[in-house]
């Protein structure tokens, strides 16, 4: 656990929560990010997705994230194309659907490769069904990860086509907006969802970028919406020679970890608490105090001051 001395009663770290226990009283949501290691094998990804998914709901989690990749991580960028299912059809979806049925809870599938009608590229698209097995939002994948750094090029456009939609859900846990990976360095995606109570980032940053990068973005992107964010990884060596960098967690809207895990598979999991969300925002309504939108380029204004 991380431990900081708090400068106010908004940044006291909130321990974890025993197994089982709800220690926070009502309307509170128990919600959990999933860790893995995938590799090539969609069903032995599966059936360790399934083996986690029943170690959040044994800690009470109503709210599953499962990690970007989750269901491959293959040993060649083209892997997934050849795993790509059909919107509502395949192995992937059916097992996310009965998950959820299943364990009565609301579960994200991280990533799944959908088609996207092109024969060498794929959807990237985090999958959200409710506790009936119902899917009730999808968002593709619009940010696509591009890096010429020594030994490690990545460019996912040759494999995935990019979504055009930012996606918010209204769910009754709050606004729920949905994110993957490489979004997470673009703060104009979060901003353009609107005030939303929870942000979704299933993620597979390599050990490069994430060491540098990924717990600094991720509180900055709790801390200037106001909101949870729910940040699930894939963590640990791949068969394909990766690294990713793992560090799944759980941030409340000032800022603060309050579960994490650096590398392997397992599960974090935390209280996401409305009310106290709320009073944050009312005694720190930075929300309302936004006085610039991206959307509307008039507002800029450039100086040629050469």
């Amino acid at each position: 656990m991380v431990t900081r001395k708090p400068s106010s009663s908004f940044a006291k770290p909130r321990s974890r929560v025993a197994v089982g226990k709800d220690r926070d009283g009502a309307g509170v949501l128990r919600a959990a990010a999933i860790q893995m290691a995938s590799g090539p094998n969609v069903s032995a990804n599966l059936a360790e997705a399934a083996r986690l998914i029943d170690i959040a709901v044994g800690a009470g989690a109503k709210l599953v994230v499962l990690p970007e990749y989750f269901a491959i991580m293959g040993l060649k960028d083209t892997d997934k194309v050849a795993a790509r299912e059909e919107p509502g059809k395949g192995p992937i979806q059916k097992f996310l659907s009965t998950q959820a049925k299943k364990h009565d809870i609301w579960l994200v599938g991280g990533s799944v490769p959908l088609d996207c009608g092109l024969v060498r590229k794929v959807y990237n698209s985090c999958l959200m069904y409710d506790n009936k097995g119902k899917l009730v939002a999808r968002y593709d994948k619009i940010h696509l990860f591009g890096l010429d750094l020594g030994n490690e090029h990545f460019r996912e456009e040759t494999t995935i086509k990019a979504g055009e939609k930012v996606v918010a859900v209204d769910t009754p846990f709050g606004r729920i907006g949905l994110s993957i990976c490489y979004d997470l360095r673009f703060p104009e995606l979060y901003r353009a969802m609107g005030e939303v109570n929870i942000i979704l980032v299933p993620s597979a940053f390599t050990a490069t970028t994430g060491k540098a990068h990924f717990e600094t973005l991720v509180r900055a992107r709790a801390i200037e919406n106001q909101a949870y964010v729910i940040a699930p990884a894939q963590g640990g060596f791949h068969l394909s020679g990766r690294e990713t960098h793992g560090d799944s967690m759980i941030v409340d809207p000032w800022g603060n970890v309050l579960d994490r895990l650096p590398r392997g598979s397992g599960v974090v999991v935390a209280s996401i608490n409305r009310a106290y969300q709320d009073s944050l925002r009312k005694s720190l309504p930075a929300l309302q105090h936004r006085k610039l939108d991206c959307g509307q380029p008039e507002r800029l204004e450039i100086i040629q001051a050469g």
